[in-house]
């Protein structure tokens, strides 16, 4: 069945939308949109051949539409999309889906009472790294982990409405909710304790460097690491378990596995190493010959076009929502507990 689809916000992700579903989704057509700005309407209507709203309020009431795609600035994000589902449409909202929790609860109830689809386009879950990730873990390369470290690091600072507080909310709110998705759809165990530390660097009104560790209840450390002001980045990824190490370095997946050729082997030496800052035993390097490498697993071509994939498929009978609003509400309650231990300076005791 063609799924006939309208966007609310035609700005810069819009294009990435437009595109992709027009040259990959056969189930989903854009055919229309509205956009506050009516240069930014009568840009859109010419380059894509879609006809435009002159309110929202029209969209709501054409039968036509089935979907609509929420791309405008986060702090409407939740009125919109609480007027599609009111009006009988689909939603698609992008991230971040609301700025508190409160207002995403709001999203759900009218969800609920409406019966209508709606999903976040957390398309970064089919990110090659993260799935890389996912599966080393799925596939027990390495065991037990008990800390995982994601970091995005970057020397650009934030543009444009995300860098205000109203409309934006801040780095956290742009990129932490990408990669603290990431890591809550890793670990599904609740989130016991929460710390966030957020800095200001270029003296703007929004968090534009932030670290963020999870405590999860089965004992295993997260640490969310993202900063617009770094000369020298991290790996991507750096898993430490019981039997090895995993480096995943950048979005192109170089890296490798190293782990414990003889999981027995527990005393594999008695030697004191001296280094620079004087000797050492607990500390040694571990000898090449106790370790073996291993590649990163290969996880296929993976592509964000697959989120709509879902969505298409869900929205034909086909498959079970991948991307749902209570998952995003798990994240919200993350944030604002981040955003409370950056307040009060001290971790948050959370169940989340």
């Amino acid at each position: 069945m063609s799924i006939k689809m309208a966007i609310i916000g035609m700005g810069g992700m819009s294009g990435w939308h437009f595109g992709n579903i027009k040259s990959d989704i056969k189930d989903i057509e854009i055919v229309a949109g509205y956009d506050i700005n009516k240069e930014v309407c009568k840009r859109r209507a010419q380059e894509w051949g879609i006809k435009i709203y002159e309110s929202p309020e029209e969209l709501y009431a054409d039968p036509e539409i089935s979907l609509v795609l929420i791309a405008t600035s986060n702090d409407v994000h939740a009125d919109y999309s609480i007027k599609c589902m009111e009006a009988g449409k689909n939603v698609v909202c992008e991230k971040p889906v609301t700025m508190t929790v409160a207002e995403l609860e709001e999203v759900i109830k009218v969800k609920n009472k409406t019966g209508k689809f709606f999903s976040i386009h957390q398309n970064r879950r089919w990110d090659p790294d993260y799935m890389t990730v996912k599966k080393m873990l799925a596939d027990k390369m390495i065991r037990n982990p008990y800390t995982i470290k994601s970091s995005v690091h970057g020397s650009h600072r934030l543009y444009g409405w995300r860098a205000f507080k109203a409309p934006g909310g801040g780095l956290l709110l742009d990129w932490g909710i990408h990669l603290l998705d990431q890591m809550l759809d890793l670990i599904p165990e609740p989130v016991v304790s929460t710390y966030g530390h957020l800095h200001l660097l270029e003296d703007s009104e929004v968090d534009d460097a932030f670290t963020v560790m999870l405590r999860f209840e089965g004992g295993c450390t997260a640490i969310v690491d993202i900063s617009t002001n770094s000369y020298v980045v991290e790996p991507r990824w750096r898993v430490h378990s019981s039997d090895g190490t995993a480096i995943v370095e950048d979005w192109e997946i170089h890296g490798r596995i190293v782990k414990q050729a003889d999981p027995e082997e527990k005393d594999w030496t008695e030697t004191v190493y001296y280094t620079a800052a004087g000797p050492t035993r607990t500390m040694l390097p571990r000898p090449k010959e106790t370790t073996i490498q291993l590649d990163l697993p290969k996880v296929g071509e993976r592509s964000w076009i697959d989120y709509y994939r879902n969505v298409a498929d869900v929205l034909n009978g086909k498959a079970e929502q991948i991307v749902t609003a209570e998952q995003g509400l798990r994240v919200m309650k993350v944030i604002e507990a981040v955003f409370e231990s950056d307040r009060t300076g001290a971790a948050v005791t959370t169940r989340i």
